[in-house]
């Protein structure tokens, strides 16, 4: 049985800071995460850093491709900020994107990092449980 919560995508992007860019890539991410609460398409957005290794982690939760299309739409100029503080080592993708969104993601990444897709088992969303 297909369901709704089969087109789901789950993004986790790992990025190197530059060294004496930590306050920038802060800036910039908080930049970034407050526009898309306020206009972009994901229904969570989480980013943690490890400061002593210099690594950020970001998670993005997408309803499905067409949402993350929209976020690349919307926020190019964020995303192009936070690139000016970092380079992204690991990219996983969790779910099955369209074949656009996940060239996409190839095109974005280049050479440089390292991808992973993985199809998703099972799983539910729950949103607003008490």
């Amino acid at each position: 049985m297909t369901t709704q919560d089969d087109a789901v995508l789950l993004f986790r992007n790992t990025m190197r800071i530059t060294d004496g860019h930590l306050e920038g890539f802060r800036a910039a991410i908080a930049r970034a995460v407050e526009f898309a609460q306020e206009h972009g398409p994901q229904l969570m957005v989480q980013t943690f850093v490890d400061e002593e290794r210099m690594l950020a982690h970001s998670f993005q939760l997408y309803r499905d491709s067409d949402a993350v299309r929209l976020h690349w739409k919307l926020a190019d100029p964020y995303i192009q900020d936070v690139m000016e503080h970092c380079t992204v080592e690991n990219f996983e993708v969790f779910g099955e994107p369209d074949a656009d969104v996940a060239a996409g993601v190839r095109a974005a990444l280049g050479e440089h990092s390292s991808l992973t897709f993985s199809p998703r088992i099972a799983g539910f969303l729950r949103f607003g449980a008490a």
